[in-house]
């Protein structure tokens, strides 16, 4: 049915262009659907064009009420930086909520940006991991992944018909690391690492003696250590797995903790890294840099690439080499894999407590033991504490 064009006029003198209109014949009943408030781009002219492209859709079945509330729709919770946020919200896992917050704000919105998500086609998707770092393999499987779960979601809510993803191969996973370090590299890095900065020097030295997660490690809170008991209670909304831990704390550990609490009495509250404004460390990068730089430039031998998480697969390799046993190990490590997978997982909860510490011990005596030897073979002009 054609529809009916005309003004409505307030009380207070607004105006505003309507179209009067049915669905379904006589017996259906008169809608009415604004056009808008007279100014530009509205004037009788533009909104009678407007009147009469709309009731053509009409003729042919359409209904305009439903096409905006559809376009609004798409405009402001279907798009995608908006819809990307709501996923963000709905997700469990604190581990998982940060990798599907940097995938979206690093590589997903800058591409995709406020597009509609029933509009996003697998192009736009491949777009995403075009403007990616060839080398970021890691995140490029991450961010796949990540994409993937969203969109599978917005279809079972009924947000799209289908995944633009339906088809797309997950992009290759990343070769297993197996860097460690020897024994002379790990002193090296714990001698180096204070010259680099007050909170990458101590967060490096208890990577190297602790063996757990850097974010775990450099978000450390003095309320989750107990110098009495010489333990650190890791929340599990703090670990990356969600599972908390204990983790005892060995000779050289609490000299860390005492050199950043500058005394050995402890705070009770508060961020033990912390930079000047009282944000959370987030240099690793340089600080990562500069040590590789004065390790270089220490007259030693060339020390290949490694990672900070290196230190982590250097502790476990330790403890393989101290007759550590495998569950203990992945007890400290915090590792729900292996040992800990499956009804072994369910059933098996004991905690390796007093394994943890002794394993823990060791390692300090191992660790001490490689930077005495360091120590030894250095020139006398050359040693450092």
């Amino acid at each position: 049915m054609k529809g009916s064009f005309g003004t409505k006029i307030t009380k207070s003198g607004a105006v505003s262009y309507i179209l009067q209109f049915r669905m379904g014949g006589r017996e259906a009943s008169t809608r009415r659907y604004t056009i808008g408030s007279h100014g530009s781009p509205w004037t009788p002219t533009t909104a009678r064009d407007e009147a009469q492209r709309l009731s053509v859709l009409i003729a042919q079945g359409i209904d305009p009420v439903e096409v905006e509330k559809q376009r609004r729709r798409e405009a402001i919770d279907l798009a995608f930086n908006n819809y990307a946020d709501q996923f963000e919200r709905a997700c469990v896992g604190r581990g998982w909520k940060l990798l599907v917050a940097r995938s979206f704000r690093l590589y997903a919105k800058p591409a995709l940006g406020n597009k509609p998500l029933p509009k996003i086609a697998r192009s736009d998707v491949v777009a995403v991991f075009d403007r990616m770092p060839e080398h970021q393999i890691a995140n490029r499987r991450n961010v796949f992944a990540v994409l993937r779960r969203m969109f599978r979601w917005a279809v079972s809510r009924g947000d799209i018909d289908r995944s633009p993803m339906e088809g797309m191969e997950t992009p290759p996973a990343v070769k297993a690391r197996d860097r460690w370090l020897s024994d002379r590299e790990l002193a090296r890095v714990w001698l180096h690492a204070p010259a680099t900065h007050p909170c990458f020097g101590p967060i490096v030295r208890l990577l190297i003696v602790t063996g757990q997660r850097r974010e775990e490690v450099s978000s450390l809170t003095w309320d989750e250590l107990d110098r009495t008991e010489r333990i650190w209670t890791l929340p599990g909304d703090r670990a990356k797995n969600g599972e908390p831990n204990r983790v005892p704390l060995n000779d050289l550990a609490i000299s860390v903790l005492d050199a950043v609490a500058e005394k050995s009495v402890w705070p009770q509250r508060g961020k033990v890294f912390s930079t000047s404004t009282g944000g959370g460390f987030t240099g690793y990068h340089k600080g990562k840099l500069k040590l590789d730089r004065l390790i270089a430039e220490d007259n030693g031998e060339v020390m290949r690439p490694w990672r900070l998480h290196d230190l982590r697969r250097t502790l476990a390799t330790g403890f393989q080499r101290l007759g550590v046993r495998f569950e203990v190990t992945e007890a400290v490590l915090n590792h729900v894999g292996g040992s800990r997978a499956g009804v072994a997982g369910i059933y098996q909860r004991h905690d390796w407590k007093n394994e943890k510490r002794e394993a823990l011990d060791l390692w300090n005596a191992h660790v001490a033991t490689a930077l005495e030897n360091l120590q030894k073979s250095r020139a006398p002009g050359d040693r450092q504490q």
